[in-house]
C-alpha cells in the first residue's frame, strides 16, 4: 500500500489512509515518513472516510467489517482493491513490465529498476521492498519510484488471484512452487499471465515455469544450470555477502563479469531474469549486466544487520519454504552454526504448508543448527488458528534437527542470545512485520553490551 500511495501522491492526487499498525503504535518511522510527504493519516475507525466523493482503496487483508469500509458503504463512496488500482496504472503505461513468481519478485523488480534507471529510461517502479539504490534521507522507504519514462515496472502478486488483472508487455516468471494457492491454480494464473505478454522472460531451471513456456508468444529464457537458455552464467563464485559470475548472452556470444552485492545462486538467477527483461525493453546486454555490479540490493533480503562478539546477525524476508531454503542453502556454503528465528507470517500459510515447512527446515539445517519460532504474526481479523509454531517445531525435531517453539518473540530473542557464541550466525526470518528489523538490530546491540 505504501508504494502505491507514493505513486499516487507524486501524480498529484490527494492521498490519506489508515492502518492497524498505526493504531497499535507499530512502525512509527514509516508513518512519520508518510506524513512528511503530505499524506494524511487517520485512525482505522471510519473517520477518514467522510465524503461520497472519496475513493477507498483497500488491500486484500482488509475485511468488510473494518470501520473505514463500513463508512464507505454507508456514504456510497466508490471502492477499489489495491490490485485493481495498480492494474489501471500499470496497464496504461507504454511499457508495462510485470515480475511474477513464488520467489525473487522484489529483488528482480529492483534489479530491473536499477538497470533501466542506469540506462536513462527513468522508469516508474512499484515494489514490495525498499530498493537501496533509491533510498535516501528524503526517501527513507523507497519501495516506489516515480519516473517520466514509458516503463512501469511492478512486482505482481498471485496470492489473491489478482495477477489476472494485469496486461504486461514484458512478463517475467522466475519460478513456481507451492505458496498461497494450489499448484493447479498457480499454473492457470501464471500461464494466463505470460500468454498476455509480447515477451515472456522464463527460468528454464524451474520445471513448472517451463511447462508453461508453450503459452508464451515470444520467450526469452535464462539458466544458471545449463547452456540452453538465451542468457546464462558460469564461473559462479559465492561469497558470504555477495556472489560474482560471468554473465553470457548466448544469442550474441557476449559476456561480462558481474559482482553482485547480494549472495546466493538464486540471486544470480534473479540477475539473469532482470537482464532478460531489460534487453526486451531495449537495453543492450552488456550495459544491462554492467549496471548490476552497482546494484545495492533490497532491504530485508539477506541483509547484514551487524556483528558483535564474533556473532553475525542477518535479517531476511524468508517466509515460504522456497525463500527459506534459498537463504539457508546460501548460508550453509560458509562455516558457522545457524541460529534461526522464523516468525511465520500468519496462521493460514502455516496450516497450508505445514509439511513443506517441516521438510524445508529438516533438509536445510545442519545437526548443530537451532530453529526457534514464536507464534505466527496476528494483528487481528478472523483466521483458523488450529496449526501453530509448535506443530512445525515438533515435525522438525522428528526429522532429527533442533527446533523450539516459544510463546513470544521476546522469549525467542532471549534464547538466541543465550545460545550465541563466537562464529555463530543469527538469522531473523519472516514477513508482514516491519518490527522484525528492529528486533534484529536490538540483538546486535545486546550482543555488544554483554
Amino acid at each position: 500500500m505504501l508504494p502505491l500511495a507514493l505513486i499516487l501522491k507524486a501524480g498529484g492526487h490527494a492521498v490519506a489512509g489508515s492502518d492497524r499498525a498505526l493504531d497499535q503504535g507499530r512502525t512509527a518511522p514509516k508513518f512519520d515518513y508518510l506524513r512528511s510527504l503530505g499524506i494524511g493519516l487517520y485512525p482505522q475507525d471510519g473517520s477518514g472516510v467522510a465524503s461520497p466523493g472519496q475513493l477507498l482503496i483497500a488491500s486484500a487483508a482488509i475485511e468488510e467489517t473494518v470501520p473505514d469500509v463500513q463508512s464507505a458503504i454507508r456514504l456510497g463512496a466508490k471502492r477499489m482493491g489495491r490490485a485493481e488500482l495498480l492494474a489501471e496504472l500499470f496497464n496504461a503505461a507504454q511499457t508495462p513490465i510485470g515480475v511474477a513468481g513464488t520467489s525473487g519478485k522484489s529483488t528482480t523488480t529492483a534489479m530491473i529498476a536499477w538497470i533501466l534507471h542506469a540506462a536513462g529510461m527513468d522508469p516508474t517502479v512499484m515494489n514490495g521492498a525498499v530498493m537501496k539504490n533509491f533510498a535516501s534521507d528524503k526517501a527513507l522507504f523507497a519501495s516506489a519510484l516515480v519516473g517520466k519514462g514509458g516503463a512501469f515496472v511492478s512486482e505482481l502478486d498471485e496470492s489473491d488471484g489478482t495477477i489476472a488483472l494485469y496486461r504486461p508487455m514484458i512478463a517475467v516468471l522466475n519460478n513456481i512452487s507451492l505458496d498461497h494457492k494450489s499448484m493447479d491454480d498457480l499454473r492457470t494464473l501464471f500461464g494466463d499471465f505470460i500468454a498476455k505478454a509480447h515477451t515472456a522472460v522464463l527460468n528454464i531451471d524451474n520445471e513448472e515455469t517451463m511447462r508453461l513456456a508453450p503459452r508464451a508468444a515470444r520467450a526469452i529464457t535464462y539458466s544458471i544450470d545449463t547452456a540452453d537458455g538465451d542468457f546464462g552464467a558460469y564461473d559462479i563464485r559465492p561469497e558470504p555477502f555477495g556472489v560474482s559470475f560471468m554473465a553470457i548472452d548466448y544469442r550474441g556470444d557476449e559476456q561480462i563479469a558481474v559482482a553482485l552485492k547480494m549472495p546466493g545462486r538464486h540471486n544470480v538467477s534473479n540477475a539473469l531474469a532482470a537482464i532478460g527483461a531489460a534487453t526486451a525493453a531495449g537495453v543492450p546486454f552488456v550495459r544491462a549486466a554492467r549496471a548490476l555490479s552497482s546494484f545495492e540490493g533490497v532491504k530485508r533480503r539477506f541483509e547484514l544487520v551487524g556483528e558483535a562478539k564474533g556473532v553475525t546477525v542477518i535479517d531476511d524476508f524468508g517466509h515460504n519454504p522456497d525463500k527459506i531454503a534459498a537463504t539457508l542453502t546460501t548460508l550453509q556454503e560458509f562455516p558457522g552454526r545457524l541460529l534461526v528465528m522464523f516468525q511465520p507470517q500468519g496462521f493460514g500459510p502455516l496450516k497450508k504448508m505445514k509439511a513443506e515447512f517441516i521438510d524445508c527446515f529438516a533438509r536445510n539445517l545442519s545437526p548443530g543448527d537451532v530453529l526457534v519460532m514464536p507464534e505466527p504474526v496476528y494483528f487481528g481479523g478472523t483466521v483458523d488458528r488450529s496449526v501453530g509454531s509448535e506443530d512445525i517445531a515438533a515435525g522438525v525435531r522428528m526429522r532429527g534437527r533442533k527446533a523450539e517453539a516459544l510463546a513470544t518473540r521476546e522469549a525467542c530473542g532471549e534464547r538466541l542470545l543465550s545460545l550465541a557464541g563466537r562464529g555463530d550466525r543469527i538469522i531473523v526470518m519472516g514477513a508482514r512485520d516491519d518490527t522484525l528489523s528492529v528486533f534484529a538490530a536490538a540483538l546486535v546491540d545486546r550482543l555488544k553490551a554483554r
